[in-house]
């Protein structure tokens, strides 16, 4: 379904302001951003006024409004874009067999969710929202409700959303989420293989006070822009944090040749040291993630703040990725894969 000169509800689109597509000033960096995130004109508690002003306070750079099957509202969000706060349209496509979300759609556009795996018509709705540059997130895989489980193959998304933050209560980590892990993780060997792997990201799922940025993916884009934030998410140039209090670098240095999260490092044969830079995790731990599985695992101070290495070749390993854990096992942060080669 597409909305023309008139949106839903009789609203005419020229009289609703929309976001811009480019946050002006703001170039090559990494940059905080929360996907998922619903307000009063679906089912939020929260108005996108108060969003706004709570992402700001959350640290986030930018934030992604998807209410469930519809855009009408999306020009309600116009006015509170600014040079260093980017807005992106999108939608939760909420059908009977699993949601996903269309982020970087046109305004006024809505994405028909009126499907379900029986019928095909899922590759036709992603194409809908590839053709306008869009991307497509399947949605909390383990989700605890009636049509929250995903049902659809994941081939024809982008991006796997790893880490939704709706129903951790007091948590920022649940069972689902771990499930929606172990799933994108034990996957991701062969999606490398075959030049098909999709990034995992990190969303609150708001719709109460107090969730939004509860968790959130770190994006490294060349500039504050929708077209150049959809690329790097899409790359996997990205890394999930539950609260901005956390902060996580990943690099791979093989002979002064360096790659960071997302990126291809080619490593002539030779040996491969990776460095992980922590902050913000008082006595956690990090993980070392290859085709092998866990491969290395080391403790991080009281303060929280430290820096591990674990050396490797490209023969041994495939990728290597990190998990930040806290005491109790929750993950206070994961990145996407680094490809040896």
């Amino acid at each position: 379904m597409r909305v023309g000169s008139t949106g839903l509800w009789g609203r005419t689109l020229s009289n609703l302001s929309f976001p811009p597509t480019r946050a002006v000033g703001h170039g090559a960096a990494w940059y905080r951003r929360d996907c998922h995130v619903h307000s009063v004109h679906s089912d939020g508690e929260l108005t996108p006024e108060e969003l706004a002003v709570r992402g700001r306070a959350a640290g986030l750079d930018f934030l992604a409004t998807t209410e469930h099957n519809s855009a009408a509202e999306s020009g309600a969000w116009g006015h509170l874009a600014a040079d260093d706060f980017l807005i992106i349209l999108g939608e939760e496509v909420t059908t009977k067999t699993g949601h996903w979300l269309a982020l970087g759609i046109k305004p006024g556009e809505v994405i028909d969710w009126n499907h379900q795996v029986r019928d095909g018509l899922i590759d036709q709705c992603l194409d809908q929202v590839h053709q306008v540059g869009g991307l497509c997130v399947a949605a909390h895989p383990h989700a605890p409700y009636p049509s929250g489980d995903f049902m659809f193959p994941f081939r024809g998304f982008d991006v796997v959303e790893v880490w939704n933050g709706l129903w951790t209560s007091d948590r920022p980590w649940n069972a689902d989420n771990e499930a929606a892990l172990a799933e994108w993780g034990r996957n991701l060997a062969a999606d490398i293989h075959t030049g098909s792997w999709r990034p995992a990201m990190g969303n609150s799922d708001t719709h109460l006070e107090g969730q939004i940025g509860i968790p959130h993916t770190v994006v490294f884009a060349e500039e504050l822009n929708t077209e150049a934030i959809l690329a790097a998410i899409r790359a996997g140039r990205s890394w999930i944090a539950e609260s901005a209090d956390v902060d996580v670098t990943l690099t791979a240095n093989a002979d002064g040749h360096v790659a960071g999260v997302g990126e291809q490092l080619t490593t002539y044969g030779g040996q491969v040291e990776v460095q992980a830079a922590v902050r913000g995790v008082p006595a956690g731990t990090v993980s070392f993630h290859t085709d092998r599985g866990k491969v290395h695992r080391a403790s991080l101070p009281g303060d929280g703040a430290g820096v591990v290495q674990w050396n490797t070749t490209a023969k041994e390993s495939m990728f290597v990725r990190i998990e930040v854990r806290h005491p109790n096992r929750d993950v206070a942060a994961l990145t996407n894969p680094i490809i040896l080669v």
